[in-house]
């Protein structure tokens, strides 16, 4: 079995490759700052999307949308603005949005996949 840091590194590459077939250009993935790290930054038409990856073997301990409360969404936003402060070129004349993709199952490569667009 992965370590759950390989496990994790799964997730988010499966979700890139389902967010690059719907059609989003990845332009960065796991940005790293001070306040922490954007899973995948993301174009979407004209709208910049931060999306938040979360991998789960099982529903054992929750979906994997709950560990994203009012407390992440916060520091999700905080990271987003400052990827964009980081970014001036990249960012210009996008709206900026939160996405977030549950994994859940035992691989990555075939476990459901949820995509929950627009977080608030």
């Amino acid at each position: 079995m992965a370590d759950k840091d390989d496990f994790g590194r799964a997730g988010e590459a499966q979700a890139a490759r389902y967010l690059a077939h719907a059609g989003y250009e990845i332009i960065d993935r796991n940005w790293r700052c001070p306040g922490g790290e954007i899973d995948i930054v993301a174009v979407d038409g004209i709208e910049l999307v931060v999306v938040e990856v979360k991998t789960r073997r099982s529903e054992s301990f929750g979906h994997p949308f709950e560990a994203v409360d009012a407390r992440k969404r916060a520091r999700l936003w905080r990271l987003a603005h400052r990827w964009v402060a980081a970014h001036p070129d990249a960012s210009a004349r996008h709206r900026v949005r939160i996405d977030l993709v549950g994994i859940t199952g035992a691989d990555p490569a075939t476990a459901r996949l949820e995509h929950l667009r627009d977080l608030r």
